[in-house]
C-alpha cells in the first residue's frame, strides 16, 4: 500500500519538471552549464537526499516506435497530458505503446470490473507520474532499445528455468501454482524486480534516499525486500566468489563528479527471477552503475549490464532521478502476509474438485 494520495500537482508543473530533465531526452556528458554540485566535507559531490525515478517510459522500446529513440514534442505533450490527468491508473503502462489514441485514453483509466482497489486513489503520488524524458525506452544501447539476444548457452538455461517451474505434477493448466517455489520471488518476499542493482522505476512507492560518508554510500529504497545497500568506497576487493547474494556485492569509487558502483557476486538463484534483471543471467553477471549530478534537482542514473555467457553484447539504460520532498514510509513483506497460503490453498481446492469430477464421470460410465 502506498501513501494516500494528496491533491495532484498540475500537469503544467510536471511538464516544467520534465523539461528540466537532461536535454529533453538527450543524453548529457556533464552537469548543467555554469552549475557546480554542492560538496560534502571531503570534497565529493553531495548526492544526499530523497529522489524519485518514477516514469511511464517503458524499459524496452515498443515496436510502434521502430528505430526512433525519442518521441516528437507533440507525442510527448500528448502523453504527458494523458498520464497526469485526474483518474489515470498508475499501473497503465501499456498505454505508452498503444498506437490508437482512443484506445490509449480508454486504457489509461482503470476498469471497475473485479478491481481490488482503485489505483488512481491509492497508488497516485503527490507528484503525478509522467515522462521523465522524451526517450521511447529506458534502454539506450543497443540502439534499437531492445535487449540483445541470449547466447545459445543462456537460452538453454532459460529453457531449464522454465521447466524447473513445472514441479510437482499438477492438474492445473498453469504450473506456476504447483508450489510456493514456483511463485515469483516478490511474492515470496525475497526480491522485487525493480530492486538494484540495477535499479528500475517501481510502479509505486518510488522514493529512495542516499546517504554519504567519506568511506561509504548508502542507497535506501522505499519498497525493497533487502536491506539498504551499503557501498564501500575505500578500494577493498569484492567478496570471494563463493559468497553470493541476492543484491550482489557492490564496490564504489569516484570518477570526477560521477559515483561509479560495480556489483558482482550475484546469487545463482537470481536467474530464476522471472523479470528482466536476471533473465537468462549467470553468475558472471556484472553491473556498473553511474550517478552523475546534472543540476540541483537531477541525478543522471545509468547502468551497464555485462554477462558474456548470457547476452551476445553488453547493454545500457539511462534515466534521470529527480529530487523529491516526499517522505519515505516503512515497507514490509513478511510471513504475516497470507496471500501465499491463500493462493496455494485455492489451487489445491481446484485440483480436488477436478479429481472429484473425474471420479464421478468414471463412476457414471460403468
Amino acid at each position: 500500500m502506498t501513501r494516500r494520495r494528496l491533491p495532484l500537482l498540475s500537469a503544467l508543473a510536471l511538464a516544467a519538471c520534465v523539461a528540466a530533465a537532461p536535454a529533453a531526452g538527450q543524453a548529457q556528458t556533464g552537469s548543467a552549464e555554469g552549475w557546480t554540485p554542492p560538496r560534502t566535507p571531503d570534497g565529493r559531490p553531495d548526492l544526499q537526499g530523497r529522489w524519485t525515478m518514477a516514469t511511464y517510459t517503458p524499459f524496452e522500446r515498443p515496436e510502434m516506435y521502430g528505430d526512433r529513440a525519442l518521441l516528437t514534442e507533440e507525442e510527448a505533450a500528448e502523453l504527458r497530458s494523458l498520464l497526469t490527468a485526474e483518474g489515470t491508473d498508475p499501473l497503465a503502462f501499456g498505454i505508452f505503446g498503444e498506437a490508437d489514441p482512443e484506445r490509449r485514453r480508454q486504457r489509461a483509466i482503470q476498469t471497475q470490473e473485479n478491481i481490488h482497489y482503485d489505483n488512481a486513489i491509492w497508488l497516485t503520488e503527490e507528484r503525478p507520474k509522467g515522462l521523465s524524458t522524451r526517450r521511447t525506452s529506458l534502454l539506450v544501447d543497443p540502439p534499437d532499445g531492445r535487449l540483445p539476444p541470449l547466447t545459445p548457452t543462456a537460452q538453454e538455461r532459460e529453457n531449464a528455468r522454465l521447466a524447473a517451474r513445472r514441479f510437482p505434477p499438477s492438474e492445473l493448466p498453469d504450473p506456476t501454482y504447483n508450489s510456493y517455489e514456483a511463485r515469483t520471488l516478490s511474492e515470496r518476499c525475497i526480491v522485487w524486480p525493480h530492486e538494484g542493482p540495477p535499479m528500475l522505476p517501481p510502479v509505486y512507492n518510488d522514493v529512495l534516499q542516499i546517504f554519504q560518508t567519506p568511506d561509504h554510500v548508502v542507497i535506501f529504497q522505499e519498497m525493497s525486500n533487502n536491506n539498504p545497500r551499503i557501498v564501500p568506497l575505500d578500494g577493498r576487493p569484492h567478496l570471494p566468489p563463493a559468497i553470493r547474494l541476492w543484491p550482489g556485492d557492490s564496490r564504489g569509487r569516484w570518477e570526477g563528479d560521477t559515483l561509479v558502483i560495480e556489483t558482482t557476486n550475484f546469487s545463482p538463484k537470481a536467474r530464476y527471477h522471472r523479470y528482466f534483471r536476471f533473465r537468462g543471467a549467470s553468475t558472471a553477471l556484472r553491473v556498473v552503475e553511474r550517478f552523475t549530478p546534472v543540476d540541483a534537482e537531477t541525478i543522471r542514473y545509468e547502468f551497464t549490464v555485462e554477462d558474456p555467457t548470457s547476452w551476445i553484447s553488453a547493454w545500457r539504460a539511462e534515466f534521470p532521478m529527480l529530487r523529491t520532498d516526499e517522505l519515505m514510509f516503512e515497507y514490509a513483506c513478511h510471513e504475516g502476509n497470507r496471500d501465499m497460503e491463500n493462493i496455494l490453498s485455492i489451487a489445491r481446492n481446484l485440483e480436488r474438485q477436478a479429481a472429484e469430477r473425474a471420479a464421478a464421470e468414471e463412476g457414471g460410465t460403468r
